[in-house]
């Protein structure tokens, strides 16, 4: 088990907690509980906290407290698991921890990424989760359906478990489990003050956390002086050679976001301000024209409270994710439309990419990729063949020897159907394999013009890479028999030939909407699948729709 990096931002909170026992807690565990771990805290809470109300807690959903006793007495848990569940949820006055009406809460997400990786995980939990995980775009929930009560608390049961035995490796793990889940909502203010006062530990190895929580710090600071005016824009665009008083007054803006470090107080548009403006546009998934233009404007506009909230929500995903031991690794982040190769935490290219659209999104979770598959038959999800192919059947019979595809079998009712390598091939001359419960996996494309889009969302989940062959080569540059020639002769044959990567390289698939990158410059990205949305609603009380937008 990789080492859990989990640092708690809301142990602040409650200024008046309610009744606890500063006991720890033991158990003789009896029948098949003999193997089970027990939840040891230095806190037991005896009552509800009656302080979270259906108006400002975290989720909108709340535990009936009998099914609780009946999921107590109907696994036969120990009593100290029992207790531990019944002080988790008087902690949080009953409220869901892992779902809100609105589906899979960002937590639940970034436990189970933890908790996926581990032996321990209970079969049946895991076969729930796989369901839902794979239609965590469409879900909904109601306090009332009693399979997601029972779901949630057994979620509970296993966090616990594994809170347990990761005990050591937690960073403040004296506040205990119950605490490291957000509550309720939390005005932005408050709950930056809190991160920033945290100390600084060079132990913590997310190095992006410290990076990003500095960031937030000096945007504290500049909301704590009055913030920024929003600017007014009354043409299209302004380009080098301009003379305006609005110049001036975007010059001053830009000094504010450390982008433009001259002391020049001129209303003429030079050099160095489009050199500003060209570094705050890539900066924020921009072309950088250089030019002055609606879209930098509306970018430039959005307040520093919701650019705050946009810093935390993403702080507290990189809490959820597991260290890194192997120091090479592949990472993609969603929003950035981007993969970068590490060594020895070095980047050593990066390459553009295409992920799910909305509906098909691709999943964050971390893996281990250890095949290449050249020429490659495109075995074609169900979902694919119900949606889009049958119905093309209906249109022409010969759709299916038209795109070089056969019918292997049936599954019920419904045909399987592959697509041959070779040409006009869905994953192009080779994919790149990690398994993982989603089906997500690198892969060529033939339709190269997407890669000069902006926003690149148009795949069914799995992502696309710009330059396959590249990667091919880089993956097995280390194998004497495996030259740059003969990867290309085997990306266009007609045979399916799989190559082992030894040893396995770790990817890391991320959702990141700011991040400080290699240079120090803080990025802000476009939240393509509303998880800041979302989640800034039930943390903050308020949407961020129009963060990075």
């Amino acid at each position: 088990m990789r080492q859990l990096l989990l640092l708690s931002l809301l142990s602040f909170i409650f200024s008046c907690e309610p009744q606890k026992q500063n006991d720890e807690a033991t158990s003789t565990p009896t029948g098949n509980d003999s193997t089970r771990v027990i939840v040891k805290t230095d806190t037991i809470y005896l009552t509800r906290n009656e302080s979270i109300t259906p108006a400002n807690s975290y989720s909108d959903l709340f535990v009936d407290s009998s099914i609780l006793e009946n999921y107590i007495q109907r696994h036969k848990l120990s009593t100290a698991d029992a207790q531990g569940i019944r002080s988790f949820y008087n902690y949080r006055n009953f409220q869901f921890a892992w779902f809100s009406s609105e589906g899979l809460t960002e937590e639940l997400k970034g436990f189970w990424n933890l908790q996926d990786r581990s032996p321990a995980a209970d079969k049946t939990l895991r076969n729930k989760m796989d369901t839902l995980l794979l239609n965590s775009d469409t879900l909904t929930f109601s306090r009332f359906d009693t399979t997601i009560l029972n779901t949630e608390i057994a979620l509970t049961n296993a966090w616990l478990q594994f809170y347990n035995r990761n005990h050591d490796k937690i960073k403040f793990s004296a506040i205990g489990p119950e605490k490291i889940i957000p509550v309720k909502k939390i005005p932005v203010l408050t709950l930056a003050d809190s991160i920033i006062g945290q100390p600084d530990d060079t132990s913590f190895s997310m190095h992006q956390y410290g990076l990003l929580k500095q960031k937030l710090k000096q945007l504290d600071s500049i909301a704590k002086s009055g913030g920024w005016h929003p600017l007014v824009f009354t043409v299209k665009q302004m380009k080098k050679g301009t003379s305006s008083p609005f110049v001036l007054q975007f010059k001053k803006r830009l000094q504010l976001t450390g982008d433009f470090n001259n002391t020049d107080t001129s209303k003429t548009f030079n050099d160095s301000l489009e050199i500003a403006i060209k570094n705050y546009q890539r900066r924020s998934g921009m072309r950088p024209t250089g030019i002055i233009t609606d879209t930098i404007i509306r970018s430039l506009n959005i307040p520093v409270l919701v650019r705050m909230q946009q810093l935390i929500l993403n702080l507290n995903r990189m809490q959820w994710m597991p260290a890194v031991r192997n120091t090479n690794y592949i990472s993609v982040n969603i929003p950035e439309f981007m993969l970068s190769v590490f060594e020895n935490n070095n980047k050593v290219f990066d390459m553009p990419v295409v992920v799910g659209k909305e509906g098909t999104s691709t999943t964050m979770f971390n893996g281990d990729l250890n095949q290449i598959v050249f020429s490659p038959y495109w075995n074609i999800p169900a979902s694919i063949v119900q949606r889009e192919i049958l119905p093309a059947l209906k249109l022409d019979k010969d759709y299916l020897k038209k795109h070089n595809m056969e019918v292997t079998g049936k599954n019920d009712s419904l045909p399987v159907i592959r697509q041959l390598p070779g040409k006009d091939n869905g994953l192009g001359k080779v994919k790149f394999l990690f398994p993982n419960r989603y089906d997500i996996y690198f892969h060529d494309t033939y339709a190269k013009d997407i890669f000069t889009k902006q926003k690149r969302t148009s795949s069914h989940g799995c992502i696309r890479l710009a330059d396959a062959e590249k990667m091919a080569n880089y993956l097995l540059r280390n194998n004497s028999d495996w030259t740059p020639a003969k990867v290309h002769t085997a990306m266009n044959a007609t045979k399916e030939q799989f190559v082992k990567v030894s040893p396995p390289v770790p990817v890391m698939i991320t959702y990141f909407t700011s991040w400080v990158d290699e240079n120090g410059q803080l990025n802000y990205r476009d939240d393509i699948y509303s998880h800041d949305k979302n989640t800034g609603l039930m943390l903050f009380g308020n949407s961020i729709a129009s963060s990075g937008k």
